[in-house]
């Protein structure tokens, strides 16, 4: 099901513990398995290397998954830590690339005895290390943070960290996906100081599809209608900018598993409903039964469709020039009330756009009008990324004002994104 949303990565956390029971011997079996079945169905896995390990660490013993327990304690903990970085490197130097140090350091629930930057930097500069010294040619990620602040990666590249790692990953939950901009436009400014020649990847973005359950944006009132919103009004924000790609959490509904302790079912027992598949769950709290498909599997699926192929982001020459609209009995939306961006492949141009209500409590459609000038003539269309339709705007909405310049009125725009081409831009989406 994962494989047949069209998405090209998938995030994976490498499981040190559950790999080393016994000092110095590595049963790659279980993530062997993960790893080859991603890339026999066309979906590249990138690793996160956590958590801690039990064998080493009294704390590691007492936490569920010895999640947050950083082996940088002493000597047996850094050693064994980069014996099994390089064991694992090696093992998985063909088949995976990028090696992703840790996640979610900047937090207290990830980094146990209290976020240090300090500390993070000094474990990144040693796990790469590890890393390409059995992979040189290996990717390393660094960052994995999800507070909206600066102070913890500035801190984290004073140590050094910039000259040892090739892209930052940073995490955004939010319901208002307008700040993805900012947040880029901070981290590539504040990389820039360090090390321009570091890429951003946007490691971690969602949203629950129900109340009543744990993790990020918990408590909102979310409906699997909104969570579909979230994601396809991200994820379009997302290729919007820089990032090489955009990440979604999760692919099933799960435990968080964050703050639990051994042997306390209670703590651990923190369902998150982030999945685009829906889940039961068995008495041990792991995901099972049909892993039904949620409206955000196919919003994500249709935006994996348009976007299957090589493109570029561009600019179009386009100009709003809102009208009073019968159609809505009010008034065309403004410029400056729509995000919209531009996309070019050799078969045409699109315009990603759509209206950033509050998707928490307001659904919204209205009419846009606009002017464009292109030299794609040929039916537009419009897909909607919400249930994969695609329709040809009717040909009394569109005036020819000179040769290659179109104004198109009474252009639905929506609380979701709706793409407009201009030529035929799903053409070489259509051939991969």
């Amino acid at each position: 099901k994962v494989a047949d949303t069209g998405v090209k990565w998938a995030r994976i956390q490498s499981g040190w513990q559950r790999t080393e029971r016994q000092k110095g011997v590595y049963d790659f079996d279980w993530i062997d398995s993960i790893v080859d079945n991603l890339l026999q169905r066309g979906v590249e896995p990138w690793v996160c290397l956590c958590y801690g390990n039990g064998l080493y660490s009294d704390d590691a013993k007492k936490i569920f998954g010895a999640v947050g327990c950083p082996p940088i304690f002493n000597d047996e903990q850094k050693n064994a830590w980069a014996n099994y970085v390089k064991a694992f490197t090696e093992h998985f130097k063909d088949r995976i690339k990028f090696y992703e140090v840790w996640n979610e350091p900047d937090g207290d629930s990830c980094w146990k005895h209290g976020s240090n930057a300090k500390e993070y930097g000094e474990f990144v500069i040693a796990t790469a290390k590890a890393v390409r010294e059995v992979y040189p040619d290996a990717k390393i990620i660094g960052g994995s943070v999800f507070l909206y602040k600066l102070d913890f990666l500035n801190d984290a590249f004073l140590t050094g960290m910039g000259d040892y790692i090739d892209f930052i990953t940073f995490h955004s939950y939010t319901h208002d996906e307008t700040t993805v901009f900012e947040k880029v436009k901070g981290f590539r400014a504040l990389i820039d100081k360090f090390n321009p020649n570091i890429g951003l990847i946007q490691g971690e973005s969602g949203s629950q599809s129900r109340g009543g359950g744990h993790g990020a944006l918990f408590e909102a009132g979310w409906t699997e209608t909104a969570q579909a919103k979230q994601l396809a009004r991200h994820t379009i924000a997302d290729l919007m900018t820089e990032v090489l790609f955009s990440s979604y959490f999760s692919c099933v509904d799960m435990l968080e598993g964050l703050t639990g302790r051994v042997g306390d079912k209670s703590s651990y027992f923190d369902f998150g409903y982030f999945g685009i598949l829906g889940a039961e769950f068995d008495e041990n709290g792991y995901s099972c039964g049909n892993y039904y498909k949620k409206p955000s599997y196919y919003a994500l699926q249709n935006i994996a469709s348009v976007f299957a192929n090589d493109f570029e982001k561009c600019e179009l020459p386009i100009l709003f020039q809102p009208d009073d609209s019968k159609w809505v009995m009010g008034r065309d939306l403004e410029r400056t009330q729509i995000i919209n961006g531009c996309f070019k492949r050799k078969s045409g141009e699109a315009m990603v756009y759509w209206y950033p209500t509050n998707i928490l409590t307001t659904s919204f459609e209205g009419t846009i009008k606009f002017e464009v000038v292109t030299d794609r003539k040929k039916d537009f269309r419009i897909i909607d990324v919400m249930d994969g339709s695609i329709y040809k705007i009717p040909d009394e909405l569109i005036k020819e004002v000179s040769n290659g310049a179109y104004v198109l009125e009474k252009i639905p725009i929506k609380d979701s994104p709706l793409i407009i081409e201009f030529g035929d831009f799903l053409e070489d989406a259509d051939n991969e």
